[in-house]
């Protein structure tokens, strides 16, 4: 949820100081600057989560690069937001797949700014929709329309699920946690597929196979479904063997993933109404290149029975900008500040 109401500055003073944005995963946080509003997002440097205590050591880390970097140009931000992954109630900020957990109170003091904003990370990514240019996404077939209603969908450390809507006052994002609804099997081999995680998990999410943390669970699982001997893999290996051939049932596995990927973003597009378009985000599918494309995802996207026909009239696209989510991010601040 956006900070607790505060007056906003005027004009002259918001030019003159930038605004601090961060994209803040399991694995990394992106960190930004945006010089007023509406300009570009600029010096973008990535940093490792684990190698920070909390989201304030890795931004006074970046502000100091960016310190040196700009000499004499550089000023300190007077306003953040923040996109984290997970959800976002209060003060109190428990990351879900890292050991980040921290105030916003307390962060907002340690690095002196009058705001700071902390949203959930696909409600950014949500955010950033309607501002996507054609040379940050890569449609299959018709390109998606910037109106109505969006959805994105992205499978990285976890997997997160969010929309924004259309309305007469502006883009307003829909935080979700959508990542953590069941998972449901599309035909019988998922089904032994799905009853097979069950064994481990009680609760079988869209997250615990569609995701960084998942893929490695549902290679194991597809083993043990077709009875053959796989060692554990990472996602990392996965992906790489699968891409190359070198393994069949690593390539069944993405297969499998692609598949599942796309019965899920159609219970999406249906839930949400996102006639607009359906996004997929995240660090994973893009690794996946023409095979995603080649992939059984459309195919299953619009399998809904009598709402074929509706599901073949929602474009599907993938975002190829791994920074989109930092534009979203900019916008927040702005919507903020004009509130």
């Amino acid at each position: 949820m956006p900070a607790p109401a505060q007056p906003p500055l005027s004009g002259a003073a918001s030019a003159s100081h930038p605004w601090l944005v961060a994209d803040i995963g399991g694995t990394n946080a992106r960190f930004g600057w945006v010089d007023g509003r509406s300009e570009a997002v600029q010096h973008v440097r990535t940093l490792s989560v684990p190698d920070f205590s909390d989201p304030a050591a890795a931004a006074q880390a970046y502000l100091a690069q960016l310190n040196t970097l700009l000499g004499s140009d550089f000023q300190p931000p007077h306003r953040a937001a923040f996109a984290v992954a997970t959800a976002v109630a209060g003060d109190r900020i428990e990351l879900t797949n890292s050991h980040w957990s921290f105030s916003r109170q307390q962060v907002q003091s340690e690095l002196d700014l009058q705001a700071l904003l902390v949203l959930n990370d696909f409600e950014a990514l949500a955010l950033s929709l309607p501002r996507l240019q054609p040379s940050q996404w890569r449609a299959h077939g018709a390109a998606p329309l910037h109106q109505g209603t969006l959805a994105v969908i992205g499978p990285g450390t976890g997997l997160g699920v969010a929309g924004v809507l259309q309305t007469a006052a502006g883009w307003v994002a829909l935080a979700s946690e959508g990542g953590h609804a069941t998972l449901a099997a599309g035909d019988e081999f998922e089904s032994a597929l799905l009853t097979r995680v069950r064994q481990d998990f009680p609760h079988v999410s869209a997250e615990r196979l569609l995701s960084g943390i998942g893929l490695p669970v549902l290679h194991g699982a597809l083993a043990d479904v077709l009875d053959q001997a796989s060692p554990p893999l990472s996602t990392e290996q996965i992906v790489a063997l699968g891409l190359s051939g070198a393994d069949p049932l690593c390539a069944q596995s993405l297969d499998t993933f692609c598949a599942l990927l796309g019965s899920f973003a159609g219970n999406v597009a249906l839930t949400l109404g996102a006639r607009g378009g359906v996004y997929i985000g995240g660090g994973i599918v893009p690794r996946l290149g023409e095979m995603f494309f080649a992939s059984r995802f459309r195919e299953r996207f619009e399998a809904k029975g009598r709402f074929r026909s509706y599901l073949e009239e929602i474009p599907t696209a993938l975002i190829t900008d791994t920074l989109a989510a930092l534009t979203g991010a900019a916008l927040a601040i702005e919507q903020y500040r004009q509130a």
